[in-house]
């Protein structure tokens, strides 16, 4: 049997999602999911193995099982693309924690190398980070758990790459997003939307130019598109971009000039 490691992570949530159909079956407890998306990175894939997420509600530990446990290479976790980890009813209470578990076969591959991405003993005794979130009968509650690889993966002298894990997570109905489809497609780019400090990112499919950007709080961002440097584009600066909790931004067609 596997040891794992379990990497507590913090949620900056807000409110209640979904409100659902006041059935008998609704009453028995909340819905909860928890969907994985990723943050670029300059690596040719970041291999990280997920195998169950860990919710401490009214003091009481959780284990649910992933859908599907094993390794994500998690950047293929953008442009819209996400993977489902949990889809589950927990009982009414107050969420404390939420931990994700991870097994041992963690690696990245760059220049086409595959490195082993170690997992430093602070992270495998926990990285206590808390929630504050009420979970009532009756409401869904999907989570949004963004990986952010670029701050993740880590090299530390005489050590190699290290994992310290760096996640955003989101109540998907308390956020919102941001479309668009960059033209030429061919170029693949970097969408970046922007507020103060935070930034949160996704690169464009290679077949259509579509982004999605998930979990951004309502708000007004700058969003910017920053095409391959090797591809003789200028960067598109969009200003004033206003994101509502609950809807989708569609900025439509963003060309390149």
């Amino acid at each position: 049997m596997k040891n794992v490691f379990k990497l507590f992570t913090c949620l900056a949530v807000i409110g209640l999602a979904f409100t659902s159909c006041s059935t008998d079956d609704s009453k028995e407890g909340a819905g909860f999911s928890v969907k994985l998306v990723d943050a670029p990175g300059d690596y040719e894939k970041v291999l990280v193995d997920v195998q169950a997420i860990e919710v401490i509600l009214d003091g009481e530990a959780h284990e649910l099982p992933v859908a599907e446990p094993g390794v994500y290479d998690l950047l293929e976790l953008t442009g819209g693309v996400s993977a489902m980890l949990v889809e589950t009813v927990l009982p009414a209470g107050k969420m404390s924690q939420m931990r994700l578990i991870l097994g041992e076969e963690n690696s990245v591959v760059a220049n086409g190398d595959t490195l082993e991405l170690k997992t430093p003993s602070a992270q495998q005794s926990g990285l206590k980070l808390n929630v504050h979130q009420e979970l009532q009968s009756g409401i869904l509650y999907n989570f949004i758990l963004d990986f952010n690889v670029a701050k993740s993966v880590v090299e530390a002298p005489g050590e190699g790459l290290i994992l310290k894990p760096v996640l955003r997570a989101t109540l998907e109905a308390q956020s919102g997003a941001i479309s668009g489809v960059v033209t030429p497609a061919e170029v693949q780019s970097l969408v970046t939307a922007k507020q103060d400090s935070l930034e949160i990112s996704a690169h464009t499919t290679p077949d259509t130019g579509a982004f999605l950007l998930y979990g951004v709080p309502a708000g007004t961002y700058q969003v910017t598109v920053t095409p391959d440097s090797t591809s003789g584009f200028s960067p598109v600066i969009i200003e004033d971009v206003v994101v509502q909790k609950g809807t989708i931004k569609d900025l439509g067609s963003v060309s390149l000039e």
